[in-house]
C-alpha cells in the first residue's frame, strides 16, 4: 500500500525553493546594520575621529579616519586623516599598520608642512617604549632586545634632524638618537660579553672591536675595551693585549672594571 504524502509537503518545497533563490541572489536573511556615518561630511567625520582620539578610543578613531579617507580621498581632511592614522594605529598597538601609514604619508606627501612630524612619528613607533625615557630608570637591560627597531628608529630620527634641523621635533629626536646609539653599542658589548663568558674569545674580541669602531663615543665602549683586553689575554696575544690595555688606561684611567671586573660596573642606562 502506498504511503500518503503529508499535506504540508508542498509548503516546505516552496519554502526551500525561496531560500535557494534568495541565497543564489546573494540576499541576506538578516538586514545589515546601518552605518551611522552614512552621509556625513568630511568635516563631521574628522571631528568625530578627533573626539574619539581625544577620548583614547583608538579603534573608533581609526574607523572614522579610514572612512574619511575612503569617502573623501582628496583635500586637506584626507591628508590629515592619513597622518593621524599612523598615530592612532600606534596607540592601539598596531605597530605594523602604524608604520605603513606613516611611510605612505611620507611617500604621498613629501613636501607636506607636517612631513617632519611623520618622520618623528615613525621614529617614535620604532622607539620601543621600554627603551624610552622610562628605560632610563628601569633595571631592564636594553641590550637584550632586538636592535632592528632601534636602528630603524635611529634612521627616522636622523632623517628628521638632517632634513628639518629647525623642526620643533628635532631636539627631542636628537636626544633619542643619542640614547639609541648607546643602546646599540651596549647591544654589541652584550654580545661580546656573552661570547667571552662562554670561552669564544675570538668572537668576543671581534664583537668588541666592532662596537669600538662603530660607536667610539658611547659609554659602553669602556666595557668593550675591557673585554678586548681580557680576550687577547685569554688567546695569548700579549702584544695586542698590551696595546688594548694601554689604550684603555689612557681613555679610562679610573675605570672600575680593573677593580670590580667584567659585568659588575653600573650600567649606563641607570640613573641611580
Amino acid at each position: 500500500m502506498m504511503r500518503s504524502v503529508p499535506a504540508f509537503t508542498p509548503f516546505f518545497r516552496l519554502l526551500t525553493a525561496l531560500l535557494i533563490a534568495a541565497l543564489a541572489a546573494g540576499c541576506s536573511l538578516f538586514p545589515e546594520s546601518k552605518d551611522e556615518t552614512a552621509g556625513w561630511s568630511a568635516n563631521k567625520l574628522y571631528a568625530a575621529a578627533k573626539e574619539a582620539q581625544s577620548d583614547g578610543a583608538w579603534d573608533k578613531a581609526a574607523k572614522y579616519y579610514e572612512k574619511l579617507e575612503a569617502r573623501y580621498p582628496y583635500g586637506r581632511f584626507a591628508q590629515q586623516a592619513q597622518l593621524e592614522l599612523g598615530y592612532v594605529y600606534w596607540k592601539a598597538g598596531e605597530t605594523g599598520s602604524a608604520l605603513a601609514a606613516t611611510d605612505r604619508f611620507i611617500k604621498l606627501h613629501p613636501t607636506h608642512p607636517a612631513v617632519d612630524y611623520a618622520y618623528y612619528l615613525k621614529g617614535l613607533i620604532n622607539f620601543n617604549e621600554d627603551m624610552g625615557w622610562a628605560g632610563y630608570i628601569s633595571t631592564q637591560d636594553p641590550t637584550e632586545r632586538d636592535p632592528k627597531a632601534a636602528r630603524e628608529s635611529f634612521d627616522a630620527f636622523r632623517e628628521l634632524a638632517t632634513r628639518f634641523p629647525d623642526s620643533k621635533y628635532t631636539p627631542d629626536a636628537i636626544q633619542r638618537m643619542n640614547y639609541l646609539v648607546n643602546a646599540m653599542a651596549s647591544h654589541e658589548v652584550h654580545v661580546a660579553r656573552y661570547y667571552y663568558n662562554r670561552g669564544a674569545y675570538v668572537a668576543a674580541a671581534n664583537r668588541a672591536q666592532s662596537a669600538i669602531k662603530t660607536y667610539p663615543s658611547a659609554p659602553a665602549i669602556e666595557e668593550a675595551m675591557y673585554i678586548l683586553v681580557l680576550s687577547y689575554d685569554r688567546l695569548g696575544m700579549t702584544d695586542l693585549r698590551d696595546d688594548a690595555d694601554r689604550v684603555m688606561r689612557k681613555n679610562f684611567p679610573n675605570s672600575e672594571y680593573y677593580v670590580v671586573g667584567l659585568g659588575s660596573k653600573k650600567k649606563w642606562w641607570h640613573l641611580w
